[in-house]
């Protein structure tokens, strides 16, 4: 599974424009579930024209093959702004949970919570995948107002 987040900034203020997570099946081959990863990000990219893509960078994992697993994902995910000419922005769970939460080492439920109130959202996430894909987008939106502010780079969407 796969999480997305398509976000707004307006007037100080996030939107949710889009979110959700890219399913595949256990039993389609593994370079089948890639390329379906594939074309559902180059469908949200079309559909959505965002500026800039976030991305979580890779953490420690004890399990060699879902550490493998994520990594082929990300790349299919990185690959997919690549060939649209999207600038790539990448955060550790340390920068998320620290724009999103205010603290570094937030558990998963502090930092969905920060998001549910951050997007003014009504109804629980109900995948965690989802809510960290939000949460990475907000963690690029706040860096984003950053680097605008001193001068840097950054896009309206994240």
């Amino acid at each position: 599974m796969t999480g997305y987040g398509v976000l707004e900034e307006k007037n100080n203020k996030f939107s949710r424009l889009a979110s959700g997570v890219i399913r595949t099946s256990k039993q389609t081959p593994g370079a089948e579930r890639l390329a379906q990863i594939y074309d559902r990000v180059g469908e949200l990219i079309c559909q959505h024209r965002p500026h800039s893509l976030a991305i979580e960078k890779l953490f420690f994992c004890k399990n060699v093959r879902t550490a493998l697993q994520v990594g082929e994902a990300r790349g299919t995910v990185i690959l997919a702004a690549a060939k649209n000419n999207l600038a790539l922005h990448e955060y550790t769970p340390l920068q998320v949970k620290q724009s999103v939460a205010g603290y570094g080492r937030a558990d998963k439920q502090q930092v969905q919570r920060m998001v549910e109130l951050l997007l003014g959202l009504t109804e629980k996430l109900a995948v965690d995948d989802e809510a960290d894909a939000l949460a990475v987008a907000l963690c690029h939106l706040q860096h984003r107002s950053y680097h605008e502010a001193t001068g840097g780079e950054g896009g309206r969407r994240g």
